[in-house]
């Protein structure tokens, strides 16, 4: 599947569209001036038009654009080198030709600055600190959900539901009101049956009183510590620390907390892969639409990319795959999903390096999944040999992986 068939759903309005788009072009803008306030300009537009429809849409869709353009102008002198800047600029013109809106009219009054909070006051509040918030509504602690996507790939879902997918290309692993995350992969090598994450972009969204939207983007060798505009927290409003990025290893691991949403995401690279590992309280994690529908830690893969991780099939398959399995119990505590996934992975890549990206899944479970009763996952899927691979073709593929070993 695309980027562009899941990002742009044909029921939505053409402005809803048009902003989707900014956000994604967005992405790409590692070097963004940190003074340039598109993203105000867009999150204004999409509250004034995100509950549009009826009579009278057409002249509330033309105040919106208006206000929109007058948006941009403000901010275009620090927005210069910004693409996602320049796209809303163009356009705005043509949805404003497409509309029939004349450009002299009524326009929404501007957001006005958020104001300087006492100091006193925004600590007794703890407005950006969800748990805080949470006990003090609730009185108790908020319920949290894992998910994770990792090797060749596999997704543990929200549910706790595990699944090895056949997916390639771009794909949404999360669509809610507070985050987009969305994974690429790619073959482990030229021709092979062996896919791996090979780039993670999240999206934190514009919270008004806590976190201007913030970026994040890690590719196979670029890990960074900070987010695509060269910050490490979620700016300058006064709950911007509650966004934190913090490296963990160098080139390997970076964990971002979330304060603001309770939720605490790991990123990893082992080898040629990275892996995604999510702990989000229940309410974020579940907040989404019936249009946010396909996420792939909420309903796990789609049942037609859905493999079977079984690396044996006959005896002599069992035997050879014997050192791989040695490997794997080297890394993991018990022969649970992960050392399914980790032999699997393995066997089929022919790079042992994945057998780190397993035991880093679990190393995240252990730290996220906060019902221990639920960190391992016991499943027999003895059905079939690895992504339906013919006996010879298999055997060819194991000499590869043992002579690592």
């Amino acid at each position: 599947m695309g980027t562009a068939a899941w990002l742009v759903k044909p029921c939505c309005s053409i402005p809803a569209r048009f902003l989707l788009g900014i956000v994604f072009l967005g992405l790409f803008c590692r070097h963004v001036d940190s003074h340039c306030k598109i993203s105000r300009c867009n999150s204004e537009y999409l509250a004034a038009t995100q509950n549009v429809h009826g009579p009278g849409t057409n002249t509330a869709y033309c105040t919106a654009l208006r206000s929109y353009s007058r948006c941009t102008r403000r901010t275009a002198r620090t927005c210069r080198g910004n693409l996602a800047y320049h796209s809303a600029v163009y356009g705005i013109e043509d949805l404003m030709i497409q509309n029939n809106c004349s450009r002299e009219g009524p326009t929404s009054p501007p957001w006005p600055p958020a104001p300087e909070p006492h100091k006193d006051s925004f600590g007794s509040l703890d407005i950006c600190d969800y748990e805080k918030n949470y006990a003090h509504k609730h009185g108790q602690p908020p319920a949290y959900q894992h998910c994770a996507i990792f090797g060749d790939p596999h997704v543990r879902t929200f549910s706790d539901e595990f699944h090895t997918c056949r997916v390639e290309g771009s794909w949404p692993l999360l669509d809610n009101h507070y985050l987009f995350v969305q994974a690429t992969s790619h073959p482990v090598v030229k021709g092979s049956n062996a896919t791996s994450i090979g780039k993670l972009t999240i999206i934190f969204k514009d919270v008004k009183e806590c976190i201007d939207q913030k970026v994040y983007q890690a590719e196979i060798g670029d890990l960074p510590a900070a987010f695509v505009d060269g910050s490490r927290n979620g700016g300058e409003r006064p709950g911007g620390n509650s966004l934190a990025i913090h490296e963990r290893s160098p080139g390997r691991h970076v964990e971002i907390r979330a304060a603001y949403i309770g939720t605490t995401i790991a990123v990893r690279q082992a080898g040629k892969q990275i892996s995604f590992s999510i702990r989000a309280a229940e309410e974020v994690a579940f907040s989404f639409t019936e249009e946010q529908d396909l996420q792939l830690c909420v309903g796990g893969c789609p049942p037609s990319q859905r493999i079977s991780r079984s690396p044996c099939g006959p005896s002599a398959v069992a035997l050879a795959a014997e050192k791989v399995r040695r490997l794997c119990r080297g890394k993991l505590p018990a022969e649970d999903v992960y050392f399914q996934s980790c032999v699997f992975d393995v066997v089929t890549s022919g790079d042992v390096n994945f057998s780190l990206a397993a035991h880093d899944a679990f190393e995240d479970a252990r730290a996220f999944q906060m019902d221990f009763r639920k960190l391992h996952i016991f499943e027999t899927d003895a059905t079939s040999s690895p992504r339906g691979l013919p006996l010879l073709l298999l055997l060819l593929l194991l000499p590869v992986a043992i002579s690592g070993l």
